[in-house]
């Protein structure tokens, strides 16, 4: 590609002069091409920054490509005015400004977000060309000085792009954003600790001290579970790795074996319950696994319920096992989204002191269309998913009765976030047989999932199992594969993923065993979450940022090619 963009490049300066076309595309594009490529990771890394050697290629491509149009309109300018004194040789070094704004704007994003220590290895690529077309077409004094102010130029607009993208992040939390692509490139790629360290550290500027609840349900008689299901009041997120985010899976294995199969569902909270770092998202595991070994020792009764829904329509089914109401909410086949931690709070505490029950709540977060579903503290939807959650309870309690429990689990792995949308946790099964009927629980560790799949999963579900539900984590990890929201049967066809759960919930009703229930609740106190509003403030400065740069692109380009051409006439 480097030598098809060269050959290209060559062609279009000084065909049909064969002789002169060879040379140029050796020493004017070719040559300066391989040695940026092969320098730029060992002169960035010297310096403090990293660029690996795939992307110093692709680099030094987009540069060539770049150069192609500069280099045609200005053969075109040449045959236009035949005249002009400085020649082919002009046209070469006015294409290495803009080589040099669009090496420098991009060293200073992917390898070290500081003007000196991005500006050397920007430099290689342009100021090679120059230096080799002078090895070959004798310069002058005119031409020294025009290829010393097209470099000035590509720098200083290259600067006034850099500056004008950045604003909008540093105005609103006195951070550059920029310097934080290659901590996000290096976490993404490498899970590195040091730039997972460096995002940490901007997210915890905007953190403030909160106290979570946890509740956990056990099944299983012995040391060892069967099953745990954990509902920490976090919301996991904010992206990748980062604190709170891959919280399923962190969970998992901080709980290890004993856990049994871990289920890690969303519970009702949002953004504003994100934890911005590993400590505070160990904090939370830590006291997990202390209450789910103080469980193992406190079986409840063997109490249950079918899992129930108590009316058409309703937003929340219940089922009882053991001494806790397990409540699932959802809008679906309306939208469904997060529910305001306020709301379910206030459910919670209001339905346990009514109806005298531990009510154990999970957002189903399985119907997503964009930018809809929310339920916010005072409005109709919450009020109505609060008497819809104590109907629920109150038809579940009136179901319940003393009886073996059996419950069975399955997990289905392989799963790839960029091919198909789906966590590291993939899909996991939950059946639970009592009081004459089977219930299955299903849970996709993703975020959301496509609005219309939630209905033909379930209609295979329930070829085997009285009552069943479809939930996702609302794992952000996936965010990472393309920076979008990534739901659920956005990647993944909606018949492979009803088989899926089919065959999860089949192999967990094999697998059903007799088991005691224990439920539990513990408060973790001052664990920093994100402020309020934090992840609303920087998404909506990402967006500025994202609606900028276009026009600052454009802006800075016309404005440096604007220049070099004053500048060119002037030393013509």
């Amino acid at each position: 590609m480097i030598a098809a963009a060269s050959a290209a490049a060559a062609l279009l300066a000084w065909a049909p002069a064969w002789t002169a076309t060879g040379e140029g595309f050796l020493l004017s594009f070719l040559a300066p091409a391989l040695i940026a490529a092969a320098a730029t990771p060992t002169v960035a890394r010297a310096l403090g920054g990293r660029l690996e050697i795939q992307r110093s290629l692709f680099l030094v491509v987009m540069v060539l490509l770049l150069e192609l149009p500069l280099v045609a309109v200005g053969r075109l300018g040449l045959a236009l005015v035949p005249s002009f004194s400085m020649g082919v040789v002009a046209i070469v070094l006015f294409a290495q400004g803009p080589a040099l704004w669009f090496r420098h704007m991009s060293l200073y994003g992917v390898s070290t977000a500081r003007h000196g220590r991005s500006l050397v290895p920007a430099l290689l690529q342009p100021v090679a060309a120059v230096l080799l077309t002078f090895l070959w077409i004798p310069p002058t004094v005119v031409l020294g000085i025009a290829a010393v102010v097209f470099l000035a130029l590509g720098f200083l607009c290259a600067l006034l792009l850099l500056r004008v993208i950045d604003r909008p992040l540093r105005r609103g939390f006195q951070s550059s954003g920029l310097s934080m692509m290659r901590p996000l490139i290096d976490h993404v790629n490498r899970r590195d600790p040091g730039a997972t360290g460096m995002i940490e550290g901007f997210f915890l500027k905007g953190a403030h001290p909160a106290n979570l609840r946890i509740t956990v349900l056990r099944f299983g008689d012995g040391e060892r579970a069967a099953a745990t299901i954990a509902l920490p009041t976090v919301h996991p997120g904010p992206f990748g790795a980062i604190g709170a985010s891959d919280l399923p899976r962190k969970l998992r294995v901080a709980l290890g074996d004993d856990a049994g199969t871990v289920f890690v569902p969303h519970t009702p909270c949002d953004h504003d319950l994100d934890l911005p770092s590993e400590a505070e998202t160990g904090k939370v595991a830590a006291t997990t696994r202390e209450l789910l070994e103080e469980l193992a020792t406190a079986p409840g009764p063997n109490r249950a319920s079918p899992l129930v829904r108590p009316y058409d329509g309703s937003l929340a089914r219940a089922q009882i096992v053991g001494d806790v109401a397990l409540v699932v909410v959802s809008q679906a086949p309306d939208p469904t989204d997060d529910i305001s931690y306020a709301v379910a709070d206030r459910l919670v505490r209001e339905a346990e002191q009514e109806l005298g029950i531990r009510i154990a709540l999970v957002d189903a977060h399985n119907s997503y269309i964009e930018d809809q579903g929310d339920i916010t503290y005072g409005t109709p939807a919450a009020d109505r998913l609060a008497r819809d959650a104590r109907a629920a309870v109150r038809a579940a309690l009136a179901a319940a009765r003393d009886g073996p429990i059996e419950v069975g689990t399955s997990v289905l792995l392989g799963y790839d976030i960029g091919r198909d949308g789906i966590a590291p946790e993939g899909v996991r099964a939950l059946v639970i047989r009592a009081a004459g009927a089977t219930s299955a629980y299903v849970l996709i560790d993703g975020n959301n999932l496509v609005h219309g799949m939630r209905a033909p999963i379930l209609e295979r579900l329930l070829r085997h199992v009285d009552a069943a539900e479809v939930m996702t984590t609302d794992n952000h990890v996936v965010h990472e594969s393309d920076g979008s929201t990534n739901p659920v049967g956005g990647r993944y066809p909606v018949g492979a993923l009803a088989q899926d759960a089919e065959t999860v919930v089949r192999a967990a009703l094999a697998r059903a065993r007799p088991a005691s229930v224990a439920s539990g609740r513990r408060e973790v106190p001052d664990v920093l979450v994100l402020a309020p509003g934090f992840t609303g403030r920087l998404l909506t400065a990402i967006s500025d940022t994202v609606s900028m740069l276009g026009n600052s692109l454009l802006m800075t380009f016309l404005l440096l090619l604007l220049g070099s051409l004053v500048a060119l006439l002037v030393l013509a």
